[in-house]
């Protein structure tokens, strides 16, 4: 399990040097996108031309069938890494599915050390860190993303739990408006933007002083948008 950058920082800067070699010595591959991946292992220097790696595609749309095939490098004595499109695999993405098959089948599973923004942005935003959930996207209309805002803001209320979720960057500063128009002022909100990048911003306010500050600059950026309910 190979974690890459979360944008363009300079692979030495967020993995270890351990991550790295293992990654550079490597020539079969599990990714979403064979055109990110290639990209991101260009900047690692591998040891053999990226030409002659065996890339095998896993995303949404990957069959069971398609999935179990990629068992055969494994079978045979290769090792294989599966690389996310940001950060760690088989967080919030499809590579857990084929990571449950490879337990099936016995064969050994290696998580590497690298960033991922869902634990990063709960380290840095001062929220619940004991309890909390991932919700991944909430939904797009209007009414269903409110209800759904305010489902969260109840659960984290009572429960004392730190909720996460994301946004399509271009719609990041409508959810943002949208978690002021709905929360409650003593609401907890922290918007965590750009981690690990040079423009990083992590923030955590009270709805009521977000909304004495300026919005701040969210469309096209990366966000982790986190909330805990005030008791």
């Amino acid at each position: 399990m190979i974690p890459c950058t979360l944008g363009d920082t300079p692979p030495e800067q967020v993995l270890p040097q351990h991550v790295i070699a293992v990654a550079r010595k490597l020539n079969h591959f599990v990714v979403e996108q064979p055109k990110t991946a290639r990209q991101f292992l260009s900047t690692l220097k591998p040891e053999l031309p990226i030409q002659s790696m065996h890339f095998a595609i896993l995303n949404e749309h990957t069959s069971a069938k398609d999935m179990a095939e990629m068992l055969a490098p494994l079978l045979a004595g290769h090792d294989v890494g599966i690389i996310s499109e940001a950060g760690c695999p088989g967080i919030a993405d499809p590579g857990a599915d084929l990571v449950n098959l490879a337990h099936r089948n016995g064969i050994r599973v290696v998580p590497l050390t690298g960033p991922s923004s869902i634990l990063l942005a709960l380290m840095a935003s001062g929220l619940n860190g004991q309890c909390f959930t991932f919700h991944g996207y909430l939904p797009v209309t209007e009414a269903e993303r409110r209800k759904a805002i305010l489902k969260l803001e109840a659960d984290s209320t009572k429960l004392r739990q730190t909720q996460l979720f994301i946004e399509t960057p271009y719609r990041n500063e409508k959810m943002f408006s949208a978690l002021l128009d709905s929360c409650r002022e003593q609401t907890l909100l922290c918007v965590a933007t750009d981690i690990t990048l040079p423009g990083e911003q992590i923030q955590t306010r009270s709805i009521g002083h977000w909304k004495s500050l300026p919005i701040p600059l969210l469309n096209k950026r990366p966000s982790m948008f986190l909330l805990l309910g005030a008791r």
